[in-house]
C-alpha cells in the first residue's frame, strides 16, 4: 500500500490537484507529490510529480512578504513573452492570481532538466576550458536579453524605464527598511552615496533583475537550458544586470557559501572580462561600471535583510538562512570600497 503524499509547507496538495484537475484536464495521471527546492533565498521553488511526469511551481515566503517583492505574474509573463527568443525559459502552464488554492498567488512551469551550479568544486571538475566556455555563454545570453526589443514579444509596457535607477534606489531603501531590525550604518552611507552619484542611464531594455550563474540551468552539454527566477523582470537600465553579474563574481563564495562559489572554479572569465565581451556584444558602453556594482551590493543587502528578518520570525523554508545575517555589513562594505567611499 502506497504512503499518501505528505503537504509540504506552503502547498496544500489536494487543493492544488482540484484546481489542475480543472485547469489542465488529464494532464495529472497519479497521486501528487510536491518537494521544496532548496537553495532558494526568496520565492519558494516546488518540484510536483504524479509518477509520469514532473513540474515546477512557484510562490511566494509563507511570511513578511513585501509589496511587489514576489510577484507571480511578472515572472509567468515574461516567461511566457521570452519562450521561443534566443533566451530559453520553460513553457508556462497554468497561473494563479487568487489565494484560495495555495494561500498566495503561484505559477506552475514546465520541469526543465539542467544544474543551477551553486558551488565551485563540481563546475571546476568539468575543467578550465569548459568552464570558461560556459562563462561566456552567460554573459552572451544576457546580452541577447538586453537585444531583444520589448514591443516585438508584447512587453512594450512591461516597466517605465524614464527614472528606472531613481526608483530602484527607492525601491530598495524601503524594502531595507520594512526589513530592518538593526543597525547598519555601512549601508546607510553606501545608500547616501549611490544617492549622491546617480548616472545617467543607457537606452532601456529587458531587465532580469537577479542575473547570476546559479539563476541558469546547465545540461551535460553545458547549453543553458533555461533562465529562471524573473521575479525583478522589467524594463530599464541593463547595465543594472551587468553590475549584479561583476559583483556576484567578485565576491563570490564570500559569507560561507551564501552568495554562491561556482564562479571562484578556474577558468570563469573575470570581472573586465564579463564587460568587455558584454560590450562587443551589445554594443553599449559598459566602461564606468562601478555605480552598478555598488548599487548591486546595496540591493542585494536589502534582500538579504529580508531573509533575516523572516529567519528571525521562524517563516522561513530551507537550509542555510540562519547566516543570512552576516550578508548586509559585508555587501556594504564591497558597495564603499567600489565606490572608493572609505
Amino acid at each position: 500500500m502506497s504512503e499518501t503524499p505528505v503537504d509540504p509547507p506552503g502547498v496544500d496538495l489536494a487543493r492544488l490537484r482540484s484546481h489542475l484537475e480543472r485547469e489542465l484536464p488529464g494532464v495529472v495521471q497519479g497521486p501528487l507529490r510536491a518537494e521544496l527546492i532548496e537553495g532558494g533565498r526568496s520565492n519558494l521553488t516546488y518540484v510536483l510529480s504524479d509518477g509520469f511526469s514532473r513540474w515546477v511551481l512557484r510562490r511566494p515566503p509563507l511570511g513578511h512578504v513585501l509589496a511587489t517583492a514576489h510577484d507571480m505574474g511578472r515572472e509567468y509573463r515574461v516567461m511566457s513573452a521570452l519562450r521561443g527568443t534566443g533566451v530559453p525559459v520553460p513553457r508556462m502552464l497554468v497561473i494563479d492570481r487568487g489565494e484560495d488554492v495555495l494561500g498566495a498567488p503561484w505559477y506552475l512551469m514546465e520541469h526543465v532538466t539542467g544544474t543551477p551550479h551553486r558551488d565551485a568544486a563540481p563546475l571546476a571538475a568539468l575543467g578550465e576550458e569548459r568552464v570558461g566556455a560556459l562563462g561566456r555563454r552567460l554573459v552572451d545570453t544576457l546580452a541577447e536579453l538586453h537585444r531583444i526589443d520589448p514591443a516585438d514579444v508584447g512587453l512594450a509596457d512591461f516597466g517605465h524605464p524614464d527614472g528606472y535607477l531613481e526608483r530602484q534606489l527607492r525601491r530598495w531603501s524601503k524594502q531595507l527598511a520594512a526589513s530592518r531590525s538593526r543597525d547598519l550604518p555601512d549601508l546607510d552611507r553606501l545608500h547616501a552615496a549611490l544617492t549622491a552619484r546617480l548616472p545617467v542611464s543607457p537606452a532601456p531594455a529587458l531587465v532580469h533583475g537577479d542575473y547570476r550563474l546559479d539563476n541558469v540551468l546547465v545540461d551535460d552539454t553545458d547549453a543553458i537550458t533555461a533562465v529562471l527566477d524573473w521575479e525583478m523582470s522589467t524594463l530599464g537600465d541593463p547595465l543594472t544586470d551587468v553590475g549584479l553579474l561583476v559583483m556576484y563574481t567578485e565576491l563570490a563564495g564570500v559569507g560561507g557559501g551564501i552568495i554562491p562559489s561556482a564562479m571562484t572554479a578556474p577558468g570563469f572569465p573575470r570581472a573586465d572580462e564579463i564587460v568587455s565581451r558584454y560590450a562587443g556584444a551589445t554594443g553599449r558602453d559598459a566602461a564606468d561600471l562601478d555605480w552598478y556594482v555598488a548599487f548591486a551590493s546595496f540591493k542585494l543587502a536589502a534582500v538579504a535583510e529580508g531573509i533575516f528578518f523572516r529567519f528571525q520570525q521562524g517563516r522561513t523554508l530551507g537550509a542555510g538562512f540562519e547566516r543570512a545575517g552576516e550578508m548586509a555589513p559585508i555587501l556594504a562594505r564591497h558597495g564603499l570600497n567600489t565606490l572608493k567611499e572609505n
